[in-house]
């Protein structure tokens, strides 16, 4: 067993598959999220938020406009909320980028449930000069829809990491890479009881990592903007840094 402290208090206990599942208590001062607003630009461009200085923009199906940033041979694809955007996602882009990933973000119909898209944005990926592996990131539905690609992709994927998500046990029992769940306790979906059932049944993911924050009910991305953003960032680059191979 092992404790990892840092700037908000974990507990961590490993569990009978393997896996660790941490605790983190929430401050007791009110949380607040600050909202990314998206910047004005001309030119091709994501949400606003990732024009052509960030990377390569892409456009697909009924016009709807991606990005690729970075350089690094793993790739991320990133799969936000439903009615939400890549706009609230660049914290995690640009530390990703930083630490060596290529990262592919993209906007999408919020209403189409994103399991095909989340598969059809990781092949484009892959395809890209250079990328070996790739990890698929989601949040809430996208979280959810981003351990069935996991499987249908097969051995290129090194991992899932899934914010808020809310995983069907049955998919989750047929994942074979690494997990990693990240949410809040009392979140209406992907809270707490989401979280652990998912844990539980991934009793094949070789790593199988929950991390809860007690006490609060942040959704997804809304994580980055919290006081528990950067331990949040530091997770999940740990966990990739861990698997990339």
């Amino acid at each position: 067993m092992r404790a990892i402290i840092g700037s908000i208090g974990l507990v961590l206990v490993l569990t009978a598959c393997g896996g660790a599942v941490s605790t983190t208590t929430a401050p007791a001062t009110p949380l607040r999220t600050t909202p990314v607003p998206a910047p004005k630009v001309t030119g091709p461009n994501v949400s606003g938020c990732f024009t052509s200085a960030d990377g390569k923009i892409f456009t697909y199906g009924d016009d709807l406009p991606g990005v690729i940033t970075g350089k690094g041979a793993v790739g991320v694809v990133i799969t936000y909320e439903r009615n939400g955007n890549v706009c609230t996602w660049r914290p995690l882009s640009d530390r990703l980028v930083a630490a060596g990933y290529r990262v592919l973000l993209y906007a999408r119909k919020s209403a189409e449930y994103p399991d095909e898209v989340t598969v059809a944005m990781a092949k484009r990926l892959s395809k890209e000069k250079g990328v070996r592996r790739l990890f698929l990131v989601g949040g809430s539905i996208g979280a959810t829809a981003s351990v069935p690609a996991a499987e249908r992709l097969g051995a290129k994927v090194a991992g899932v990491v899934a914010l808020s998500g809310a995983v069907a046990e049955d998919e989750a029992a047929r994942l074979t890479v690494p997990l990693l769940q990240i949410g809040s306790e009392n979140d209406a979906y992907g809270g707490a009881k989401d979280l652990q059932r998912t844990h539980d049944a991934a009793t094949k993911a070789p790593d199988n990592e929950l991390h809860v924050i007690k006490g609060e009910s942040l959704h997804a991305s809304a994580l980055f903007g919290s006081p528990h953003g950067p331990e949040v960032l530091d997770q999940i680059i740990a966990f990739m840094n861990r698997h990339r191979g």
